[in-house]
């Protein structure tokens, strides 16, 4: 049998066959093999591949067999089949090189979740299909059985929409914690913005400027002159709706607060921060607005949204600078539109915002030499006067009274205390103002009559710094206004708080004789603060009175009225209060009260008081 035998490609890569040679013969005429033969190195002999290397390459390249099966066993669907009935010896297909190309392919427009899926598809797991089908990580099942007191944890307390609510379940629960949440910490600036910019855009495109010019409301007025205006906000005060507060409760019964624990929320709070310290803070009466200002010339007039759900944090409404003006009192003018805005400057200004005209008072006729500065003024309940507190002059103080409509001097209330005026403020109906020394003295003036009616002195006074009044006497006309409480406030941290319905009650002895004893004994004496008082304001009802001091961070308590105690659960050591510049109640929602408290770091925080 003849072998042919290749031989080893050379160095020059040039390959050479041998011709078929005859197998050689040994001497005993014996036929050697190839595997026999002896090897010089040059050639070598190919065998035949066994069963086994056969079946090894069949699995690592597979076999056109195994190729037919699996693309049989491939198919996307029931409507397309490719079979493959024979192959050629070179490894193609019969039959398809003359097949069109659209034949081979088909496009699945079946939705997903039809349930016609291939049969690859078809294989996956029912826990892995019912696995993506299953509700977000934070949604748990087990929360509707889960039972959580709110009263029973002091902390849980505020999350209570009513006093006797108790028990919820676990997914009310995790929904008013996501509602603390949003009010503790409101929408970023940026984001509001965003979402103002992508409204205009909308608007735009469908056209719809009119809504887009009554949206824009905020407006920033920076003054040159010294006869600044500011564009009118008629349109603000006219045509929303959302300003528009009841002033009576829904129940029409009067709210009592508890004495000593105190029902408080924390609301957001007003959204940006003042370049200064804040050192005034007025409510509007009759709408939800904050006006503000500081050391820094600008005003700023804050819609304040209490009512649920608020979409935005108090947003700022307008706001009006005044250069080279450092801002001390700014107040709204009770029954117009006007705003009072002064600084310690022989003149004060008067903002219109109806017109939007700003008016720049420069003197009080007749009384120049008495009225340097403008800064501290209070105009009357029922908005018919205007108090200025004069210059001090030795061995006392003045006070001079205008018209709030006309701006013209009208009268001038003279009192005798060294040192000067500390404190004035006035009756609750506008016949007089009750004005502390700062020696002690107070004394009760009336305007009317353009007299002091009655002079007491404060129980221990040391420095007195200032003096507020609240509450109803229930008397129709008294002789020293309807307020009943009267609180002063010293120096030394001490707060005195006196009933002015007693005094009304004993007889008097004669006609010329004072309605008020010469040296009274308050009901109750509070030392809770151990800085001077800077500060003493009255909730609209006269249930609460809050006392701050500036000069020490977190110096603020409030007190229950007629009780005289003060609430132990607020403000507690977490309360973010800082050093105290001003604070202001305000009516809120539903018959609850609002607490607006600012401090030097240019913030101001809000809480709702609730019944």
């Amino acid at each position: 049998m003849a072998r042919t035998k290749l031989q080893k490609p050379s160095s020059n890569r040039t390959e050479t066959v041998q011709q078929p040679t005859p197998p050689m013969q040994d001497e005993d005429n014996v036929e050697l093999s190839g595997s026999d033969m002896p090897s010089n190195g040059s050639d070598v002999e190919i065998q035949e591949p066994d069963a086994t290397e056969l079946e090894l390459e069949r699995l690592v390249f597979g076999d056109s067999e195994g190729f037919r099966e699996g693309i049989k066993n491939f198919s996307t669907s029931q409507e397309v089949e490719i079979a493959y009935e024979d192959v050629e010896e070179d490894g193609g297909p019969e039959g398809l090189n003359d097949a069109d190309v659209a034949e081979l392919f088909f496009t699945d427009t079946r939705p997903l979740d039809s349930g016609h899926t291939s049969k690859v598809a078809g294989e996956e797991s029912d826990e892995e299909s019912e696995h993506s089908r299953d509700p977000p990580a934070w949604i748990d099942s087990d929360d509707e059985r889960i039972v959580i007191s709110l009263a029973s944890a002091p902390r849980l307390r505020k999350l209570r929409e009513s006093a006797a609510e108790d028990t919820v379940s676990g997914r009310e629960y995790a929904r008013r914690l996501r509602r603390q949440y949003e009010l503790l910490h409101p929408v970023p600036e940026w984001a509001i913005m965003a979402q103002e910019q992508s409204l205009k855009r909308r608007k735009l495109s469908n056209g719809d400027v009119a809504s887009l010019e009554r949206e824009s409301s905020v407006e920033d007025v920076d003054t040159d002159d010294d006869t600044p205006s500011a564009p009118p906000l008629a349109r603000l005060l006219q045509d929303a709706s959302g300003l528009v507060r009841r002033s009576d409760n829904s129940s029409g019964k009067k709210r009592k607060l508890r004495s000593e624990v105190l029902d408080i929320q924390r609301l957001k709070d007003i959204s940006g921060v003042q370049p200064s310290a804040i050192s005034s803070l007025c409510f509007h009466p009759k709408l939800p607005l904050l006006l503000s200002s500081g050391p820094a010339s600008t005003l700023y007039l804050h819609h304040i949204t209490s009512s649920p759900p608020a979409s935005r944090s108090n947003p700022l409404l307008t706001s009006l600078h005044i250069k080279r003006t450092p801002l001390t009192t700014t107040a709204f003018h009770p029954t117009d539109s006007r705003i009072f805005l002064s600084a310690r400057r022989r003149y004060f200004y008067v903002w219109n915002l109806e017109s939007g005209r700003v008016e720049k008072i420069t003197r009080v006729y007749g009384q120049q030499h008495e009225q340097r500065s403008m800064e501290r003024f209070k105009i009357s309940a029922d908005g018919r006067l205007v108090a200025l507190l004069g210059s001090a002059r030795k061995g006392g103080g003045v006070l001079n009274i205008l018209d709030a409509h006309t701006l013209q001097w009208t009268c001038q209330a003279r009192v005798e205390s060294r040192g000067g005026i500390a404190e004035f403020e006035w009756w609750s109906d506008s016949r007089g103002l009750c004005i502390a020394g700062k020696s002690g003295e107070i004394t009760e003036w009336n305007v009317d009559q353009q007299q002091t009616v009655a002079r007491w002195q404060d129980e221990g006074a040391v420095g007195t710094t200032t003096i507020a009044l609240g509450g109803d006497s229930g008397q129709a006309k008294g002789l020293i206004g309807r307020d009943r409480w009267v609180v002063v406030g010293s120096s030394s941290g001490i707060v005195n708080v006196y009933d002015r319905r007693a005094w009304l009650a004993e007889p008097a002895k004669d006609k010329n004789s004072s309605p008020v004893p010469a040296q009274p004994k308050p009901i109750r004496t509070l030392d809770h603060l151990t800085t001077p008082v800077s500060h003493l304001n009255f909730s609209p009802d006269g249930q609460l009175l809050a006392m701050a001091s500036r000069w020490k961070k977190d110096a603020l308590r409030l007190v229950h009225l007629p009780s005289c105690t003060v609430y132990r659960n607020w403000p507690t050591a977490g309360t973010p209060l800082g050093r105290i510049s001003s604070l202001a109640f305000g009516a809120g929602h539903d018959g609850s009260e609002l607490l607006a408290v600012a401090n030097d770091a240019g913030k101001i925080r809000l809480w709702e008081i609730r019944a």
